[in-house]
């Protein structure tokens, strides 16, 4: 038996996996996103009453560095350079493991989900940003500091100006130029606007682009063109053969189909199954990949 925990900014959601990966006694609660002490208290709360020899392995929205162990995440301040790993190992009294939630997303399709059978997958969060996760022989790749899979930055979108130019946004990751600038639903949104479609929600957009709207189709023609670029390296680069996706625009089938089709039609083998498809474990990706992850 496995504790899993999938943490993000709002809540922090609680199971108990068993031999199959199958999910139990869910629960879950406010996460302390300012208190270090109440963070820990709130997990020693989920924690209480089962067997210490439980280990409990955690996805958090953000990233761990292997040898040191310090956590970095924007949304729950109170964890940033904290040992997280290792904190809540001694005041737990248990054994912790930590890892990226996209990595956590992309490790539960590559052993139960869309990518089940497959040796290398390729898991993309299409969400309020981009973010991924690379999964070979059932193991997350992952780098010094604990990153791995960001294929949404890098500057990718060159500076130009002029009528119809695709902006060279600012990121938050002190670039420019960035796909997650465009990239999410919230990038879509930007996107749309820049090239004088106004301030549309992403779902709006979507619609209209799917009733065949000229201006929406052009921003989803501009989207598609710079995502699926980006998304044929990734697969050039690291030889997946399915790429599931998750995070809000997974939802959006005709969408994730037409990137699917640029993106075969742009890398280097002759693929006639889809590649980029939507992610089948969504909403337990977090949990259940935690109950995958390894030493």
């Amino acid at each position: 038996m496995i504790l899993c925990a999938d943490i993000g900014g709002s809540y922090i959601d609680f199971a108990q996996a068993d031999a199959k990966h199958e999910l139990s006694h869910r629960k879950r609660t406010p996460t302390p996103t300012t208190d270090l002490e109440r963070f820990v208290s709130a997990m020693n709360d989920m924690t209480a009453g089962y067997d210490a020899a439980m280990p409990l392995h955690i996805a958090i929205a953000g990233v761990c560095a292997p040898r040191s162990g310090q956590t970095r995440t924007a949304n729950i301040p109170c964890v940033n350079g904290v040992p997280l790993r290792r904190l809540l190992a001694e005041r737990l009294g248990r054994r912790v493991l930590v890892a990226n939630d996209a990595h956590c997303f992309a490790l539960s399709e590559a052993m139960q989900g869309a990518g089940a059978g497959h040796n290398i997958v390729f898991g993309i969060i299409l969400g309020t940003g981009v973010g991924g996760g690379l999964i070979i022989d059932g193991r997350p790749v992952i780098g010094p500091g604990g990153l791995g899979g960001e294929w949404g930055h890098g500057p990718f979108i060159p500076e130009a100006t002029g009528p119809g130019s695709i902006p060279a946004l600012p990121c938050q990751c002190g670039q420019r130029g960035c796909l997650d600038t465009i990239g999410g639903a919230r990038g879509i949104e930007r996107l749309h606007h820049h090239l004088g479609g106004g301030e549309l929600h992403a779902r709006s957009l979507l619609a209209q682009w799917r009733e065949g709207d000229g201006a929406a189709r052009r921003t989803v023609d501009v989207w598609l063109d710079r995502m699926s670029a980006g998304l044929a390296m990734v697969a050039n680069v690291t030889g997946a053969s399915i790429m599931p996706v998750g995070g809000g625009l997974a939802h959006q089938v005709a969408l994730i189909e037409a990137l699917d089709c640029k993106v075969r039609d742009r890398i280097l083998r002759h693929q006639e199954n889809p590649l980029v498809v939507p992610g089948h474990l969504p909403g337990e990706s977090g949990l259940i990949g935690a109950s995958w992850l390894k030493d």
